[in-house]
Protein backbone atom coordinates (compact mmCIF):
# COMPACT_ATOMS: atom_id res chain seq x y z
CA UNK A 1 0.00 0.00 0.00
CA UNK A 2 1.10 3.25 -0.94
CA UNK A 3 0.39 6.60 0.58
CA UNK A 4 -2.33 7.28 -1.92
CA UNK A 5 -4.16 4.09 -1.82
CA UNK A 6 -4.11 4.36 2.02
CA UNK A 7 -5.69 7.69 2.22
CA UNK A 8 -8.66 6.50 0.23
CA UNK A 9 -8.90 2.84 0.80
CA UNK A 10 -8.42 2.07 -2.55
CA UNK A 11 -6.49 -1.01 -4.89
CA UNK A 12 -4.88 0.90 -7.37
CA UNK A 13 -3.55 4.86 -7.02
CA UNK A 14 -5.13 5.99 -9.99
CA UNK A 15 -7.88 8.81 -9.64
CA UNK A 16 -10.35 9.58 -12.70
CA UNK A 17 -10.61 13.06 -12.86
CA UNK A 18 -13.95 14.90 -12.31
CA UNK A 19 -14.11 16.87 -15.37
CA UNK A 20 -17.43 18.57 -16.43
CA UNK A 21 -19.87 16.77 -18.94
CA UNK A 22 -18.05 13.58 -18.86
CA UNK A 23 -17.75 11.82 -15.28
CA UNK A 24 -21.43 11.07 -13.97
CA UNK A 25 -22.02 8.30 -11.79
CA UNK A 26 -21.64 5.28 -14.29
CA UNK A 27 -17.59 6.43 -14.98
CA UNK A 28 -17.50 6.91 -11.25
CA UNK A 29 -18.89 3.42 -9.86
CA UNK A 30 -17.06 2.03 -12.60
CA UNK A 31 -13.36 3.23 -11.99
CA UNK A 32 -14.19 2.41 -8.10
CA UNK A 33 -15.26 -1.08 -8.98
CA UNK A 34 -11.81 -1.42 -10.68
CA UNK A 35 -9.89 -0.20 -8.26
CA UNK A 36 -9.15 3.09 -8.81
CA UNK A 37 -10.76 6.40 -6.77
CA UNK A 38 -13.68 7.94 -9.31
CA UNK A 39 -15.19 11.07 -9.15
CA UNK A 40 -18.48 12.62 -9.84
CA UNK A 41 -18.09 15.76 -11.64
CA UNK A 42 -20.32 18.89 -10.20
CA UNK A 43 -19.42 21.32 -12.13
CA UNK A 44 -21.79 20.79 -14.55
CA UNK A 45 -24.13 19.46 -12.58
CA UNK A 46 -27.37 21.49 -10.62
CA UNK A 47 -27.86 20.58 -7.12
CA UNK A 48 -30.63 17.92 -7.61
CA UNK A 49 -28.62 16.32 -10.26
CA UNK A 50 -25.65 16.20 -7.92
CA UNK A 51 -27.43 14.34 -5.63
CA UNK A 52 -29.06 11.83 -7.88
CA UNK A 53 -25.76 10.94 -8.99
CA UNK A 54 -24.48 10.34 -5.84
CA UNK A 55 -27.16 8.01 -4.89
CA UNK A 56 -27.15 6.13 -8.05
CA UNK A 57 -23.27 5.92 -7.36
CA UNK A 58 -23.72 4.31 -4.45
CA UNK A 59 -25.58 1.40 -5.82
CA UNK A 60 -23.70 1.11 -8.31
CA UNK A 61 -20.54 0.47 -5.84
CA UNK A 62 -19.94 -0.45 -2.37
CA UNK A 63 -16.29 1.50 -3.04
CA UNK A 64 -14.92 4.50 -1.99
CA UNK A 65 -15.94 7.32 -4.56
CA UNK A 66 -15.78 11.09 -4.46
CA UNK A 67 -17.02 14.71 -5.57
CA UNK A 68 -14.47 17.28 -7.68
CA UNK A 69 -15.74 20.23 -7.09
CA UNK A 70 -14.98 23.62 -8.66
CA UNK A 71 -15.15 26.36 -6.52
CA UNK A 72 -15.86 29.14 -8.94
CA UNK A 73 -19.73 28.27 -9.05
CA UNK A 74 -22.29 30.27 -8.09
CA UNK A 75 -24.50 27.37 -5.69
CA UNK A 76 -21.46 25.92 -3.92
CA UNK A 77 -22.80 26.31 -0.56
CA UNK A 78 -25.96 24.54 -1.65
CA UNK A 79 -23.58 21.74 -3.15
CA UNK A 80 -21.28 21.45 -0.31
CA UNK A 81 -24.64 20.70 1.54
CA UNK A 82 -25.17 18.23 -0.20
CA UNK A 83 -22.04 16.10 -0.14
CA UNK A 84 -22.44 16.50 3.22
CA UNK A 85 -26.03 15.43 3.26
CA UNK A 86 -25.52 12.36 1.37
CA UNK A 87 -22.36 11.12 3.52
CA UNK A 88 -19.82 11.41 0.57
CA UNK A 89 -16.47 11.14 2.03
CA UNK A 90 -13.94 12.30 -0.39
CA UNK A 91 -13.75 15.88 -2.33
CA UNK A 92 -11.41 17.27 -4.73
CA UNK A 93 -12.16 20.94 -4.66
CA UNK A 94 -10.17 23.24 -7.89
CA UNK A 95 -10.64 26.72 -9.22
CA UNK A 96 -10.66 28.64 -5.66
CA UNK A 97 -8.72 28.91 -2.54
CA UNK A 98 -8.93 25.77 -0.58
CA UNK A 99 -9.10 27.48 2.89
CA UNK A 100 -12.89 28.53 1.96
CA UNK A 101 -14.28 25.23 2.58
CA UNK A 102 -11.42 22.43 3.32
CA UNK A 103 -11.66 23.22 7.83
CA UNK A 104 -15.52 22.80 7.66
CA UNK A 105 -15.60 19.85 5.04
CA UNK A 106 -12.55 18.12 7.61
CA UNK A 107 -14.80 18.82 10.62
CA UNK A 108 -17.53 16.59 8.70
CA UNK A 109 -15.07 13.29 8.70
CA UNK A 110 -14.18 14.55 4.60
CA UNK A 111 -11.02 13.76 3.29
CA UNK A 112 -10.20 16.42 0.93
CA UNK A 113 -7.78 17.10 -2.09
CA UNK A 114 -7.31 20.66 -3.60
CA UNK A 115 -6.42 20.58 -7.33
CA UNK A 116 -3.01 23.50 -7.31
CA UNK A 117 -0.89 24.22 -10.64
CA UNK A 118 2.09 25.55 -8.92
CA UNK A 119 3.90 25.31 -5.64
CA UNK A 120 2.76 28.28 -4.41
CA UNK A 121 -0.65 26.88 -4.22
CA UNK A 122 0.34 23.49 -3.31
CA UNK A 123 1.97 25.30 -0.12
CA UNK A 124 -1.29 27.18 0.27
CA UNK A 125 -3.41 23.90 0.29
CA UNK A 126 -1.05 22.39 2.40
CA UNK A 127 -1.61 25.31 5.11
CA UNK A 128 -5.51 25.02 4.62
CA UNK A 129 -5.10 21.52 6.02
CA UNK A 130 -6.06 19.35 2.78
CA UNK A 131 -5.11 15.76 3.19
CA UNK A 132 -3.13 15.57 -0.07
CA UNK A 133 -2.49 17.86 -3.91
CA UNK A 134 -3.07 17.04 -6.97
CA UNK A 135 -0.71 19.12 -9.01
CA UNK A 136 -1.58 19.55 -12.61
CA UNK A 137 1.02 19.97 -15.34
CA UNK A 138 -0.18 22.42 -18.32
CA UNK A 139 -0.53 19.77 -20.87
CA UNK A 140 -3.72 18.96 -18.69
CA UNK A 141 -7.16 19.49 -20.65
CA UNK A 142 -10.21 21.61 -19.66
CA UNK A 143 -9.05 24.06 -17.41
CA UNK A 144 -5.56 25.09 -16.58
CA UNK A 145 -2.51 27.06 -14.71
CA UNK A 146 -1.82 30.36 -15.94
CA UNK A 147 2.08 29.36 -15.48
CA UNK A 148 2.21 27.09 -17.94
CA UNK A 149 4.51 24.49 -15.82
CA UNK A 150 4.93 21.07 -17.29
CA UNK A 151 4.18 17.87 -15.43
CA UNK A 152 7.97 17.19 -15.79
CA UNK A 153 8.83 19.83 -14.09
CA UNK A 154 5.90 21.00 -11.91
CA UNK A 155 6.20 17.38 -9.88
CA UNK A 156 9.57 17.57 -8.40
CA UNK A 157 9.47 20.99 -7.58
CA UNK A 158 5.74 20.68 -5.47
CA UNK A 159 7.46 17.26 -4.17
CA UNK A 160 10.47 19.65 -2.71
CA UNK A 161 7.77 22.32 -1.08
CA UNK A 162 5.24 19.67 0.52
CA UNK A 163 4.72 16.96 2.91
CA UNK A 164 1.14 16.11 2.30
CA UNK A 165 0.80 13.13 0.09
CA UNK A 166 1.28 14.11 -3.89
CA UNK A 167 -1.27 13.07 -6.87
CA UNK A 168 0.34 14.03 -10.42
CA UNK A 169 -1.87 15.00 -13.19
CA UNK A 170 -1.47 16.38 -17.02
CA UNK A 171 -0.54 14.59 -19.74
CA UNK A 172 -0.74 10.95 -17.89
CA UNK A 173 -3.24 8.17 -19.90
CA UNK A 174 -0.27 5.12 -19.89
CA UNK A 175 1.43 2.80 -17.40
CA UNK A 176 4.70 4.44 -18.49
CA UNK A 177 3.30 8.06 -17.61
CA UNK A 178 2.21 6.99 -14.33
CA UNK A 179 5.62 4.95 -13.61
CA UNK A 180 7.51 8.51 -14.92
CA UNK A 181 5.36 10.42 -12.23
CA UNK A 182 6.10 8.19 -9.72
CA UNK A 183 9.59 8.56 -9.85
CA UNK A 184 9.35 12.34 -10.52
CA UNK A 185 8.02 12.15 -6.67
CA UNK A 186 3.87 11.67 -7.08
CA UNK A 187 2.35 9.22 -5.01
CA UNK A 188 -0.50 8.27 -7.16
CA UNK A 189 -1.70 9.53 -10.93
CA UNK A 190 -5.22 11.54 -11.49
CA UNK A 191 -6.28 11.20 -15.12
CA UNK A 192 -8.55 12.49 -16.97
CA UNK A 193 -8.41 12.47 -20.84
CA UNK A 194 -7.88 8.73 -20.73
CA UNK A 195 -11.39 8.14 -19.08
CA UNK A 196 -13.25 10.62 -21.47
CA UNK A 197 -12.40 7.86 -24.05
CA UNK A 198 -14.59 5.26 -21.70
CA UNK A 199 -17.73 3.49 -22.36
CA UNK A 200 -18.87 4.67 -19.27
CA UNK A 201 -17.75 8.54 -20.10
CA UNK A 202 -21.05 10.86 -20.31
CA UNK A 203 -19.53 12.54 -23.08
CA UNK A 204 -21.50 12.42 -26.65
CA UNK A 205 -20.23 9.74 -28.86
CA UNK A 206 -19.19 12.49 -31.22
CA UNK A 207 -16.74 13.95 -28.81
CA UNK A 208 -15.03 10.52 -27.72
CA UNK A 209 -14.47 9.94 -31.86
CA UNK A 210 -12.84 13.44 -31.66
CA UNK A 211 -10.15 12.00 -28.96
CA UNK A 212 -9.29 9.67 -31.07
CA UNK A 213 -8.68 10.90 -33.66
CA UNK A 214 -7.01 14.15 -32.42
CA UNK A 215 -3.32 14.48 -32.73
CA UNK A 216 0.04 15.66 -31.83
CA UNK A 217 -0.44 19.50 -31.55
CA UNK A 218 -3.79 19.68 -32.48
CA UNK A 219 -5.04 21.01 -28.53
CA UNK A 220 -4.11 24.54 -27.41
CA UNK A 221 -4.45 26.58 -24.30
CA UNK A 222 -6.62 29.53 -24.86
CA UNK A 223 -8.88 32.44 -23.05
CA UNK A 224 -5.98 33.25 -20.25
CA UNK A 225 -7.85 36.52 -19.60
CA UNK A 226 -10.88 34.68 -18.10
CA UNK A 227 -10.04 31.12 -17.81
CA UNK A 228 -7.55 29.50 -19.62
CA UNK A 229 -8.58 26.26 -20.92
CA UNK A 230 -7.13 23.36 -23.21
CA UNK A 231 -9.10 23.00 -26.65
CA UNK A 232 -9.32 21.12 -29.43
CA UNK A 233 -8.73 23.06 -32.74
CA UNK A 234 -12.40 23.34 -33.95
CA UNK A 235 -14.16 26.25 -35.84
CA UNK A 236 -14.88 27.85 -32.49
CA UNK A 237 -11.35 27.82 -31.52
CA UNK A 238 -10.30 29.21 -35.32
CA UNK A 239 -13.30 32.29 -34.34
CA UNK A 240 -11.52 32.70 -30.95
CA UNK A 241 -8.06 33.08 -32.72
CA UNK A 242 -9.38 35.76 -35.33
CA UNK A 243 -10.95 37.62 -32.69
CA UNK A 244 -7.35 37.57 -30.56
CA UNK A 245 -5.74 38.64 -34.23
CA UNK A 246 -7.98 42.08 -32.98
CA UNK A 247 -6.55 42.77 -29.55
CA UNK A 248 -10.25 42.02 -28.20
CA UNK A 249 -11.52 42.82 -24.30
CA UNK A 250 -12.13 40.83 -21.58
CA UNK A 251 -15.58 41.79 -23.00
CA UNK A 252 -15.77 40.73 -26.02
CA UNK A 253 -13.97 37.14 -25.50
CA UNK A 254 -17.14 36.98 -22.97
CA UNK A 255 -19.48 37.66 -26.28
CA UNK A 256 -18.00 35.32 -28.44
CA UNK A 257 -17.78 32.33 -25.61
CA UNK A 258 -20.92 32.76 -24.50
CA UNK A 259 -22.96 30.32 -22.46
CA UNK A 260 -22.97 26.00 -22.16
CA UNK A 261 -20.44 25.96 -24.85
CA UNK A 262 -18.75 23.34 -23.28
CA UNK A 263 -22.33 21.48 -22.67
CA UNK A 264 -22.50 22.16 -26.22
CA UNK A 265 -19.41 20.44 -27.56
CA UNK A 266 -18.82 17.77 -25.04
CA UNK A 267 -22.26 16.14 -23.62
CA UNK A 268 -24.31 17.39 -27.07
CA UNK A 269 -21.53 16.59 -29.80
CA UNK A 270 -21.92 20.11 -31.52
CA UNK A 271 -18.12 19.44 -32.63
CA UNK A 272 -18.22 22.76 -34.63
CA UNK A 273 -19.21 25.57 -32.40
CA UNK A 274 -18.65 23.51 -28.98
CA UNK A 275 -16.02 24.04 -26.62
CA UNK A 276 -13.92 20.51 -27.12
CA UNK A 277 -11.90 20.45 -23.62
CA UNK A 278 -9.23 17.55 -23.88
CA UNK A 279 -4.90 17.05 -22.94
CA UNK A 280 -2.23 17.33 -25.32
CA UNK A 281 -2.05 12.80 -24.10
CA UNK A 282 -4.99 12.45 -26.87
CA UNK A 283 -2.84 12.18 -29.28
CA UNK A 284 -1.73 8.86 -27.20
CA UNK A 285 -5.65 7.95 -27.14
CA UNK A 286 -6.52 5.30 -29.81
CA UNK A 287 -9.59 3.35 -28.41
CA UNK A 288 -12.68 3.66 -26.60
CA UNK A 289 -12.64 0.86 -23.69
CA UNK A 290 -14.61 -0.02 -20.41
CA UNK A 291 -13.31 1.82 -17.41
CA UNK A 292 -12.33 -1.36 -15.98
CA UNK A 293 -10.00 -1.99 -18.87
CA UNK A 294 -8.38 0.97 -19.06
CA UNK A 295 -7.10 0.55 -15.99
CA UNK A 296 -5.86 -3.27 -16.08
CA UNK A 297 -4.13 -2.43 -19.22
CA UNK A 298 -2.73 0.68 -16.98
CA UNK A 299 -1.24 -1.23 -14.49
CA UNK A 300 0.08 -4.12 -16.57
CA UNK A 301 2.18 -1.35 -18.62
CA UNK A 302 2.83 0.01 -15.08
CA UNK A 303 4.43 -3.01 -13.68
CA UNK A 304 6.55 -4.31 -17.13
CA UNK A 305 8.06 -0.55 -17.44
CA UNK A 306 8.91 -1.02 -14.01
CA UNK A 307 10.64 -4.11 -14.60
CA UNK A 308 12.03 -2.58 -18.25
CA UNK A 309 13.12 0.48 -15.55
CA UNK A 310 15.74 -1.64 -13.50
CA UNK A 311 17.69 -2.88 -16.04
CA UNK A 312 18.72 0.55 -16.97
Amino acid sequence: MNKITQLFNIHYPIIQGGMIWNSGYKLASAVSNAGGLGLIGAGSMYPDVLREHIQKCKKATDKPFGVNVPMLYPNIEEIINIIVEEDVKIVFTSAGNPKTWTSFLKTKGITVVHVVSSSKFALKAQEAGVDAVVAEGFEAGGHNGREETTTLTLIPMVKENILVPLIAAGGIATGRGMLAAMVLGADGVQMGSRFVASTESSAHDNFKKTVLETGEGETQLTLKELAPVRLIKNKFFDDLQELYAQCPSKEDLENLLGKRRAKRGMFEGDLVEGELEIGQISGLIHEIKPAADIIKEIITEFELAKKEASSL
